[in-house]
């Protein structure tokens, strides 16, 4: 198999095409934004809401948050911090409570600290549960200040509030996750056009058979020295119809973003990972961006220079010149 594209370049030795195709690649983010991303961060927010009053029930509406409860239920903090006037970040909660980030830390990913005697931990908790106590939101939880207990009117309610003010914190990733799943279909649905497979999942690139693609696949590299090995995450993978034996897939790297700002921050990542893979599988190793939303020159020409290319998401099409 040659690779002709590694050296003549689809896209990176193109530049009279970017300005253009920022524009298409923007506008078409924009109408992908103003349909889709509402539905998903609504969609987020309602398994949240369930979430919430989960939590909810748990704590008996948040009339219990005592050590015991938090000792058993370490999942709940981050809807609990959510549930102050005001809101409050971890490192805030940390602050106020006195306690050890590795404990909140642990409890934001749903479980308890190691390595802790009982007694610390204990008492870490008891802090914990009195900020909570008396941070909890008065306007939002109404019936802690009364002795009527809650309808499920105002549960509803309190859990919808919770909710947005947890995805409001999340925001970002939730269109992220959203953009990828529809970039990997999009990259899926122009495969299989072409007669490709799709390979079983968990299985190692060495072993794809030509005419077959997979995502998420870790590619294992050597650093600098060779002592010591790390995984190279890769969305996309294809091995070629025309591939050979021995023969490298193409690697797919999906980005997409919603502004030009952030872009220009990560874009020393994708040349990092092709530097690893390429030190190991030899200069010839093909490895491209697929792109949807605001990239500009700055960012195109950077990644040209370190010898990366790339296909628009609106000119899919572009793929047929890796050679799949």
């Amino acid at each position: 198999m040659t690779n002709d594209s590694l050296i003549s370049g689809i896209n990176r030795t193109k530049p009279d095409r970017w300005k253009a195709d920022i524009i298409s690649s923007v506008d078409m983010y924009n109408r992908w934004f103003m349909e889709f991303a509402p539905s998903a961060y609504r969609e987020t927010r309602i398994t949240t809401t369930l979430n919430v009053e989960s939590t909810l029930r748990i704590t008996n509406n948040l009339t219990d948050v005592s050590t015991s409860l938090l000792k058993s239920n370490p999942e709940v903090l981050p809807i609990l911090r959510m549930s102050t006037c005001p809101p409050l970040a971890v490192d805030r909660l940390v602050g106020l409570a006195g306690v050890s980030k590795n404990t909140v830390v642990a409890m934001e990913a749903g479980k308890l600290p190691g390595r802790m005697p009982d007694t610390s931990l204990d008492e870490e908790l008891s802090r914990i549960g009195t900020i909570i106590r008396k941070m909890t939101d008065p306007d939002i939880f109404v019936w802690l200040q009364r002795d009527m207990p809650a309808s499920k009117r105002e549960i509803h309610r309190a859990a919808t509030i919770i909710a947005d003010r947890l995805c409001g914190a999340v925001a970002n990733p939730i269109i992220r996750n959203a953009q990828e799943k529809r970039q990997l279909g999009a990259i899926a649905a122009w495969l299989e056009a072409s007669g490709y497979k799709r390979a079983a999942s968990g299985g190692h690139y060495k072993s794809m058979e030509p005419g077959t693609y997979s995502f998420h696949m870790n590619i294992p590299v050597m650093l600098e020295g060779g002592l010591k090995s790390i995984n190279i995450p890769v969305d996309a993978v294809v091995m070629p119809f025309a591939s050979s034996a021995g023969d490298m897939p193409l690697l797919i790297e999906a980005k997409s973003a919603g502004d030009f700002i952030n872009v220009n921050k990560r874009r020393k990542e994708e040349v990092m990972k092709m530097t690893h893979l390429r030190k190991n599988f030899g200069q010839s190793l093909r490895y491209i961006l697929f792109l949807s939303g605001y990239f500009d020159s700055g960012y195109l020409g950077y990644g040209a220079a370190e010898g990366i290319d790339w296909v628009w998401e609106h000119r899919i099409d572009d793929l047929a010149g890796f050679g799949i």
